[in-house]
């Protein structure tokens, strides 16, 4: 064993494996910036090129861009609240409002820090577990990835917001969401509508991009100022680094709980972030601010998600089962240059085995070290007048999210989730817990149907079942307890600031009765779709559906009765004083805007209708001369081509080009 451990350290620090590494971190910063992407596009891309090449040296440009995106996705979380890929949601939450406070490099630095921690633990912990990892992970059977899941919707509570009901009723919304298109048992297809696009289930890059990104775009819009000011940006860096030493603790957990998650086969990644930020918010109890720029909601998420990647790699070596998306097309290139994952990786192969993780590790340091360097370059968008950047940020989510499934009902599906996010945020319904829902819904199914064909109710007694359902039980206890004391310490404040609920008397209770309405039909309609199938296929539609369309009922009785001073009434409009604002732009102003682009797509293709938007935008909303915005927008559309064609990605075309033969990029 130890002639393999000085073979892979001989190997990782030649010329030769650095050079192949540097070039997958440097491929992995460009994929990772751009949002919506993720890993799974980068590795993609580098499979063709990956023929011929001598295997240690085509995993080493693996790893490095496994091991970067995860860090570089953190630059749109944080610096324009759009997640850059699905393992960066959760910094969102809190990364943002610290960069609209001005502290976007304090967040940044916080989180390359905990991503170079989560990492580097990640790659440790792969050393050595590498042997005996093959026992745990097989002792994890379909019954425990169920009783995991439950535990991932138990931190819903943590991301309740201000009503506890409201948000299990948006997570409820999500799980519904989450089961449109074919049922795991039978393959029945759910409140699909006979349309095609639907049968599927609707993508989460889409979901992602649309219940977060649009409404704070729009929002950002409405303000018509920079994200942050440029005065306070360049401050910051070191005292990101002191935050992650003062929160070690936490960040050595979340990077516990990155790993576990990693490594079970199935789960994914997607959701890794969320359980470490509600394990934050329940933990926390030292003055927390999560959701309004607690660094703390920084580091919890950034450690587990590049900690996962690590775990990620036991069940994809050891087993050749992917634990994610990236791990599948990871596996895909060890067969490519000729490695088979399994037994012998920890026997015959255990030099390359341990190649790989170290890889990792060095990796991890390359990508940190390569963000901290470009932050200050990139940070500086955040300056820029808002109104400039928009029209940007709306090419590349659309761009992002047609690559999702490349079709035109990926646009429309972004549009429709965007105005959902939208009201979902002005009503203060959380859509954290919404979309960890969404996240979760297909593979809790999946798990519960596992369960109960091979051991019946009987799986409710096994070993880990009984200890994550304890896990999950202590979660929710300091989940209750936490929540009781803020709601005791926001009793206290409001007695002795009457202030503070003017605006709240003074809302419009209509427009939130009616979205509460119409949530409780989706449920109601879910549980009327489930009755149509088979008892497998519609019996977790109705189970979810009734349970929801119960507490959405709630919801709509307390909007009814209630004083309007009730904490259940918040209203963005009335909070952040637009509606008394005459200047201020309505939130479906904008809306109609994205509605036209989506339309041109499907009549005249992407490009001309992206084109004629970004044009019409800066000189309309940001009063840009028209020359300007040519030039602008020549760029920007020059910029998309080039990394359209040098990534073989697609773009919308529409009725136009069925009928007139158009060059490249007009057309096919």
């Amino acid at each position: 064993m130890f002639s393999e451990l000085l073979d892979s350290l001989q190997t990782i620090l030649s010329l030769q494996h650095i050079t192949y590494m540097l070039g997958g971190v440097i491929l992995g910063l460009g994929i990772g910036i751009f949002p919506g992407l993720g890993g799974i596009a980068g590795l993609s891309l580098l499979l063709p090129f990956l023929y011929g090449m001598e295997p240690v040296s085509a995993l080493a440009m693996l790893i490095g861009l496994v091991a970067v995106i995860p860090t570089s996705d953190t630059f749109t979380s944080v610096l324009m609240g759009i997640p850059g890929s699905s393992g960066s949601q959760a910094t969102v939450l809190d990364g943002f409002p610290m960069a609209k406070r001005g502290q976007a490099a304090r967040a940044l630095s916080a989180a390359f820090t905990s991503s170079l921690f989560g990492g580097l633990f990640g790659a440790l912990i792969l050393t050595v577990f590498v042997l005996i990892a093959r026992p745990v992970i097989l002792a994890f059977g379909s019954a425990e990835l169920f009783m995991l899941t439950i535990l991932g919707l138990s931190m819903v509570g943590a991301l309740a917001g201000k009503s506890f009901v409201k948000g299990l009723s948006a997570c409820g919304f999500g799980v519904v969401l989450g089961s449109l298109g074919s049922a795991p048992a039978t393959g029945e297809y759910r409140m699909a509508f006979d349309n095609f696009y639907l049968m599927d289930g609707i993508p989460l890059v889409v979901v992602g991009l649309g219940i977060f990104a649009l409404p704070e775009i729009i929002d950002l819009l409405r303000q018509n100022k920079p994200i942050a000011n440029a005065s306070n940006l360049g401050s910051g860096w070191s005292e990101g680094i002191r935050d992650f030493v003062n929160n070690k603790w936490l960040a050595l957990r979340c990077s516990v709980i990155g790993c576990i998650i990693g490594a079970l086969p199935g789960l994914g990644g997607s959701v890794v972030d969320w359980i470490a930020y509600g394990h934050a918010v329940q933990t926390t109890k030292d003055n927390p601010q999560f959701g309004h720029g607690d660094v703390r909601g920084v580091i919890a998420p950034e450690s587990a998600n590049n900690a996962k990647e690590g775990g990620g790699l036991v069940p994809t070596l050891l087993f050749g089962i992917p634990g994610s998306g990236s791990m599948a097309v990871f596996l895909g290139g060890m067969v490519l240059v000729g490695l088979e994952p399994g037994p012998a990786m920890v026997s015959t192969d255990l030099d390359i085995t341990y190649t790989i993780v170290w890889s990792l590790a060095l990796a991890n340091v390359f990508g940190a070290g390569a963000c901290m360097l470009i932050s200050p370059t990139v940070a500086r968008l955040t300056t820029i007048r808002y109104s400039l950047l928009a029209p940007f940020m709306v090419m590349v989510i659309c761009f992002a999210a047609f690559q999702a499934t490349r079709d035109l009902g990926d646009l429309v599906t972004l549009l429709a989730i965007g105005f959902l996010g939208v009201l979902m945020k002005r009503f203060d319904w959380p859509r954290p817990a919404f979309l960890i829902g969404f996240v979760l819904a297909g593979g809790m199914e999946t798990y519960l149907y596992q369960a109960v064909q091979f051991d019946g109710a009987g799986f409710l007694l096994r070993p880990g079942v009984i200890i994550i359902g304890i896990i999950t039980l202590l979660s929710l206890f300091f989940m209750y307890r936490k929540q009781n004391a803020v709601k005791q310490d926001d009793s206290s404040s409001a007695s002795s600031t009457e202030a503070e609920t003017t605006p709240a008397k003074a809302c419009n209770r209509t427009p939130q009765v009616i979205f509460a309405g119409v949530v409780n039909l989706i449920f109601l309609y879910a549980i009327y779709d489930g009755l149509q199938q088979s008892f497998l296929g519609g019996v977790f539609t109705i189970m979810v559906g009734s349970l929801m369309w119960v507490l959405s009922a709630i919801v709509l009785y307390q909007l009814l009765t209630k004083p309007t001073n009730d904490p259940i009434y918040f209203d963005m409009e009335y909070e952040q004083g637009y509606v008394f604002d005459k200047s201020s732009t309505s939130m479906m102003h904008y809306l109609y805007w994205l509605f036209v682009l989506v339309a041109g797509c499907y009549l005249v293709g992407y490009v001309i209708s992206i084109s004629v938007f970004f044009v019409s935008f800066l000189v309309v909303k940001a009063s840009v001369s028209l020359w300007r915005a040519l030039a602008l927008t020549a760029i920007a559309v020059g910029f998309l081509l080039f990394l359209t064609n040098a990534m073989v990605l697609e773009l919308p075309v529409g009725l136009l080009q069925e009928y007139i033969e158009l060059p490249w990029p007009l057309g096919y």
